[in-house]
């Protein structure tokens, strides 16, 4: 029998299933997103990855997250038929209204998928098998994080390693600000705070401090006398790295800038460091 893809046919093990009242019980994994228990870096939430829009949505079923289900308009669901076609997890057709009531939004992107976290990988794994790691502090903020692992993933970084006060990166505003990209780029929790960072020292790291502050290094500098491994250390919109972390790093390093300007938004400061580093003999 002909291969149906190869036909421009779609095969799939079943069929989207419609659902049309929001109260429905199979919706519930979808159910009053913009509440406060279901974040997953809140006590008692659910501790589910969503992902949403197709992009994204591609990006979760390629990953090693478990599929829970996936809800969509039916113009959205055909556009992801190939990617669905092997999934054995449901897969839910209804309208944009009807998405809106379970969801507590309009949600432009008109799918979502949900699946449950998988075991993250251990700091000693991760600079284990790394070249370049970001290392953050206090990035709290939801967008900044999913910005940063996304320039994370485009400029070569392997990893990202996340000291004390930082948001969870599987939250739904940082999955979808980094285009499923935190689904891609690993990451662990690095403890204890700032001491941790000796296990990147034997691991043969460099580590640096990305601060304004003058005297310190500037980064192409840093990028030109470095060809080993580099962990950038970065802080929180704002008021930076703490003290004790830029005193526990090897080096200080600093982007130059004109005019009055003396600091940038730490994802847009990560992406200029990740580029310079990424340029490194």
């Amino acid at each position: 029998m002909a291969d149906g893809r190869l036909a421009g046919v779609v095969e799939r093990t079943h069929e989207p299933i419609r659902l049309d009242d929001p109260d429905d019980t199979r919706l519930d994994d979808f159910r009053d997103l913009t509440t406060a228990d279901r974040r997953p870096d809140r006590p008692g939430g659910r501790g589910f990855v969503i992902a949403e829009g197709t992009v994204v949505v591609r990006r979760l079923l390629a990953s090693r997250y478990p599929l829970r289900a996936v809800l969509g308009v039916p113009k959205r669901i055909a556009e992801l038929a190939v990617d669905l076609a092997d999934v054995s997890a449901p897969v839910y057709e209804t309208s944009a209204d009807t998405m809106a009531r379970v969801v507590g939004f309009h949600l432009n992107r008109g799918v979502l998928a949900v699946a449950d976290k998988a075991a993250l990988p251990s700091a000693e794994e991760i600079a284990r098998q790394s070249r370049t790691v970001a290392v953050l502090e206090g990035v709290g903020d939801h967008e900044n994080l999913g910005a940063l692992f996304r320039n994370a993933a485009a400029l070569g970084v392997d990893g990202v390693l996340l000291g004390p006060r930082c948001s969870d990166p599987l939250y739904r505003r940082s999955v979808r600000v980094s285009m499923g990209n935190v689904l891609r780029v690993p990451f662990a929790q690095l403890e204890p705070w700032p001491a941790g960072l000796e296990l990147l020292r034997g691991h043969g790291f460099r580590t640096a401090a990305l601060t304004p502050r003058p005297g310190s290094l500037s980064l192409r500098e840093l990028a030109a006398g470095t060809g080993g491994k580099v962990a950038l250390l970065l802080g929180a919109e704002g008021p930076g790295l703490s003290e004790e972390a830029i005193a526990a790093a090897d080096v200080a390093v600093r982007i130059p800038m004109t005019g009055d300007v003396d600091s940038l938004n730490v994802a847009t400061a990560a992406a200029v460091a990740f580029y310079e580093l990424a340029d490194r003999g």
